[in-house]
C-alpha cells in the first residue's frame, strides 16, 4: 500500500500544538520589542500579565487526573546493567508496557548523580541571571543554530506568547555551549554525557522489547552520530497563572527525552484522555518516548503529549535532553514491525534534519502519519 502524505505535530521542548495556532489567533500583536519573560517580571512587578501572554484555548477545561489515579511507571535501570537474566527480562517487559501504555517513565538508580544535576541547574540559573545584553549574544532563529537563547516557543510563528525563556545547545555529535557563566561548559558536557549513557542502555532494552536485535535502534538511527539537544526552560512565577502557559500541549522530536527540574511542579502528561501532574523526585530522570521512536516502532510505542503550566509562587526550571538520530539519517518503521495488511508503514520517511526544518517552519501539523487520501507532505 503506497504511503502518500504526512501530517506532523510540532515538538518541544525541547520543542507546538493545535493549541498554538488557536493561541496565535486569540493573542494581540506582540509589541515591536520582544523582551524575555524574566526581564518583564523583574522590570514591572505587576499583578497582571500583558495581554499578549494570554493563552485562551481550553487550558483548564480538560480533565485533570486525581492523585489516587494511575502513576507513571518506574524503571530500575541498574537491573538492566547488572541484574540477573530474569531481572533483565522483567525490566524489558516493564519498559515495553511503559512505552506502549504511557509513553513515559521514571528512571531510578542511574549514573547521573544528584550533585551533577544540582550543578547543572545552578549553572543554567547563572546563565538566565546574566544581563539581557549578554544573553542576546546567543540569540538564534534557525533550528540548526547550535546555540539558541530566546523566549516563547517559536517567536517568529507564535508571537512569543508563552511564559518561558529558554537556552538550547547542541551537545552531540559536536558540543556547543555559551562561554559564560564560568564552568558552564564543563558541567554541561558531563551532564550530557551521563544522560546519553543512560539513554544508550535504555535504547538497547527497548530494541529487545520490540523483538529486535539489541543494537537495532542504535544502528537504524545512526545513534553514534545522533543529535543530542540540551535545553533549559525557565518559567518565572506568573501573577496570573490561570491565563498563561509555559508550553502548550506538544510532543518531542527524537527517540527519547530525559528531563529533570528544580523541584517546582508544572509538568503534565496526557494519559487516557486526562492530564496527569508529574512530580519528579530528586535524583530521578523522567523519560519520554519521542516522535522518532514512535516512527521506528511503527506506532507500537507512542510519543506522549505533555505541557508545562506556570504558578504564582516560584520560578520553575526544567532541563531536557533530546536524544535523536543522526541528522541525515532517514527514519522509517523497522521492516520487522511491518508485516500484514494491518501493519503497513504508518509514517512517511524523511531525514531527521528534514523533520526539524519542517517543524521549525510550521509546515508540520497534528501527527506525522501517512494519509492515503492526500498526496503532499505539507
Amino acid at each position: 500500500k503506497a504511503i502518500s502524505s504526512l501530517t506532523i505535530h510540532e515538538s518541544c521542548s525541547c520543542f507546538s500544538s493545535m493549541a498554538s495556532a488557536m493561541s496565535m489567533k486569540a493573542s494581540p500583536v506582540h509589541p515591536p520589542k520582544i523582551t524575555t519573560v524574566k526581564a518583564l517580571v523583574e522590570s514591572t512587578g505587576s499583578s497582571s500579565i500583558p495581554s499578549f501572554y494570554n493563552f485562551t484555548p481550553y487550558l483548564r477545561d480538560e480533565p485533570i487526573a486525581g492523585d489516587a489515579e494511575d502513576s507513571v511507571p518506574i524503571i530500575d535501570i541498574s537491573l538492566l546493567v547488572s541484574g540477573t537474566p530474569e531481572q533483565q527480562s522483567q525490566i524489558i517487559h516493564q519498559l515495553s508496557k511503559a512505552c506502549s501504555d504511557w509513553g513515559c517513565f521514571m528512571v531510578i538508580n542511574h549514573d547521573v548523580t544528584e550533585s551533577l544535576t544540582k550543578a547543572m541547574i545552578a549553572s543554567f540559573q547563572e546563565f538566565f541571571d546574566l544581563p539581557e545584553e549578554e544573553k542576546k549574544e546567543y540569540q538564534g532563529n534557525h533550528v540548526m543554530d547550535p546555540i539558541r537563547c530566546g523566549t516563547g516557543f517559536n517567536p517568529s510563528m507564535d508571537k512569543a506568547n508563552y511564559w518561558r525563556d529558554f537556552l538550547k545547545c547542541f551537545a552531540h555529535p559536536e558540543f556547543h555551549t555559551p562561554n559564560k557563566p564560568a564552568g558552564f561548559s564543563e558541567i554541561a558536557l558531563e551532564f550530557s554525557k551521563r544522560n546519553r549513557e543512560v539513554v544508550t542502555v535504555l535504547l538497547k532494552a527497548i530494541s529487545k522489547s520490540l523483538g529486535l536485535e539489541e543494537s537495532y535502534i542504535n544502528k537504524a538511527a545512526n545513534f553514534e552520530l545522533g543529535l543530542q539537544l540540551l535545553a533549559a526552560n525557565y518559567y518565572p512565577a506568573c501573577p496570573e497563572p490561570e491565563k498563561a502557559i509555559g508550553i502548550p500541549a506538544h510532543y518531542d522530536h527524537g527517540l527519547l527525552t530525559t528531563l529533570v527540574n528544580n523541584g517546582v511542579s508544572g509538568l503534565q502528561v496526557k494519559h487516557k484522555e486526562k492530564w496527569f501532574n508529574v512530580n519528579i523526585p530528586a535524583n530521578v530522570l523522567f523519560v519520554q518516548v519521542a516522535d522518532h521512536l514512535e516512527i521506528l516502532s511503527n506506532g507500537k510505542y507512542k510519543s506522549i503529549s505533555h505541557r508545562a503550566l506556570v504558578n504564582n509562587k516560584a520560578t520553575r526550571m526544567s532541563i531536557a535532553l533530546a536524544h535523536g538520530p543522526a541528522l541525515d539519517t532517514v527514519m522509517r518503521p523497522a521492516p520487522e514491525l511491518v508485516g500484514n495488511e494491518s501493519d503497513q508503514p504508518a509514517y512517511v520517511e524523511m531525514t531527521y534534519r528534514e523533520f526539524l526544518e519542517l517543524q521549525q517552519t510550521g509546515r508540520l501539523s497534528s501527527k506525522f502519519r501517512s494519509d492515503t487520501e492526500q498526496s503532499k507532505a505539507v
